[in-house]
């Protein structure tokens, strides 16, 4: 059985996502559950684009054990130095990933370069980098729409000077499945020294077929693959991680030589996590890890599901950590019974946060039936949440109705001192902003608001995002609540929280 290399770039690519932003520690929360979800190869940042970036690439390379540390470069010097400063803590574990265009396009319009003014480029960076360390990775740009031979020679020459991994990226998602896998088959029988080296891919989605595409190279010989949790990234995303590995898992009698090393019980927490980080939120129809992935509305299929779970269901809800039941709990159950239900979920909290989360439990018991374990996740992401407080929620009050101007009663409380405001707007929730707006005194442009049932029924927890940009800053604010009001002002209050820490 041969390994797939699962090489994540959920905090590189990924949080290039228009709309997608990541502190230090969001980033390392995220690495850890990565290693505990089976990555083999972590790419954690392009060190050189920003001090920040660099920061948070070490601090990952640092903390978290398990997985190989790669850090994006340029075909130049200082980008090199930058990764290899960043990642070296990780000694052994680190890896140096290069990138250069080899399309004609890229070379004529971006780098404004010869084919042999960037064999050398690639050439002089490959040996520079491999001087740092033994794992280095070279990749060519917009390689799906490169001259196959001079795509062929720089491939060759990058292997000469030490490069253990060679990339093959559909850097702008042009290719489909049946040209992608031929362009593998190609590269393997014509690259004299590929033997030498990983053939990785690195997908991108914009026609829907990163995954497809990944899929077609693995077949022909492809054994790393570059994905990102939920299929975030640039433009409209990159492979999914989770839709790859359950399709090789799922497809035995098509994969039935490779398999990868991720834990698929994890992927659903894994989804939640990064969804919950970055803000978006995650498709009910997304495969995998969307809410209605192993739901059955049709009559047909609910029947066919009760005689047999294969009729319509070829993946088990459990093997990727979606519970076998999803009622759980209710409002006489104990302590014990709720530890116990985060622990099966795999959520571990210290003591003062796991009573925090039980008192919040019983308040949402009270006002629901029943618990899901969707709810329990929104009442976890609450304690585990890194945003300081620096305005705290004391009360509000709304007054609403037809033919009348919606107004709102807001009290917050900030270093010891409660504040208070009134206002109306042109809507319960547009009130409560305008009241807190004048609390804060900061001036936040609202960029998207949206609500999410988390569960089902007339009394769901309604899960809000906000994002607000202020004093040029752009930040996500995400909280859930059985009160729609509630959840809304609380999430405004966390960005504005986020604004305020920065």
């Amino acid at each position: 059985m041969e390994k797939i290399i699962i090489f994540d770039t959920t905090l590189r690519d990924g949080e290039q996502a228009p709309g997608a932003s990541l502190n230090q520690k969001e980033k390392l929360e995220i690495a850890h559950q990565l290693v505990h979800v089976g990555v083999d190869i972590i790419e954690a940042g392009f060190p050189v684009s920003s001090k920040g970036d660099f920061e948070s690439v070490r601090l990952v390379a640092s903390k978290v054990k398990g997985a190989t540390i790669c850090g994006l470069a340029r075909c130049l010097k200082k980008d090199i130095d930058a990764a290899y400063q960043a990642i070296k803590i990780a000694k052994s574990n680190c890896r140096i990933h290069i990138f250069l265009a080899t399309s004609k396009i890229h070379m004529k319009y971006k780098l404004k370069k010869t084919e042999d003014e960037v064999l050398k480029l690639a050439i002089e960076a490959v040996r520079y980098a491999k001087s740092k360390t033994k794992d280095v990775e070279f990749s060519a740009e917009d390689a799906t729409r490169s001259e196959r031979e001079f795509l062929y020679r720089i491939i060759e020459r990058a292997i000469d000077e030490g490069a253990t991994t060679v990339n093959i990226p559909d850097t702008v998602g042009y290719s489909d499945p049946e040209e992608f896998g031929s362009l593998i088959s190609d590269i393997k029988n014509n690259v004299s020294n590929i033997d030498k080296a990983v053939i990785s891919v690195h997908c991108h989605n914009d026609l829907g077929l990163a995954v497809a595409n990944s899929l077609a190279a693995i077949k022909n010989g492809a054994r790393q693959v570059e994905c990102t949790i939920n299929g975030i990234g640039e433009r409209a995303g990159n492979a999914s991680m989770e839709e790859l590995v359950m399709a090789i898992k799922t497809r035995h009698d098509i994969f039935s030589g490779v398999d990868s090393s991720i834990n698929t019980k994890e992927l659903y927490k894994t989804s939640r996590l990064v969804s919950r980080l970055t803000g978006f939120v995650v498709a009910p129809n997304k495969a995998i890890v969307g809410l209605n992935a192993f739901r059955h509305e049709s009559g047909i299929h609910q029947d066919g599901v009760l005689k047999e779970k294969q009729t319509y269901e070829i993946i088990k809800p459990q093997d990727v950590g979606f519970m076998e039941s999803g009622i759980v709990l209710g409002k006489h159950s104990g302590r014990h019974a709720f530890s116990a239900r985060l622990q099966s979920l795999g959520v571990k909290l210290p003591q003062n946060k796991l009573d925090n989360a039980f008192e919040k439990f019983k308040a949402l018991a009270d006002k629901k039936k029943t618990v899901y374990d969707e709810d329990l996740f929104s009442i976890v992401e609450e304690e585990i949440k890194v945003t300081p407080k620096v305005w705290q929620l004391i009360e509000f009050k709304v007054s609403s109705g037809t033919g009348m101007a919606p107004q709102a009663a807001i009290k917050l409380k900030s270093k010891g001192k409660i504040h208070t405001a009134i206002s109306s707007g042109d809507g319960p929730v547009d009130a409560c902003y305008k009241a807190i707006e004048k609390i804060i005194r900061i001036k936040a442009k609202l960029l998207d608001y949206h609500i999410d049932s988390v569960t089902s029924g007339k009394d769901a927890l309604g899960e809000v995002n906000v994002k607000i940009s202020a004093k040029n800053k752009s930040v996500i604010g995400r909280t859930a609540s059985t009160d729609i009001i509630e959840a809304s002002v609380k999430a405004y209050i966390e960005a504005i929280n986020k604004i305020a820490a920065k």
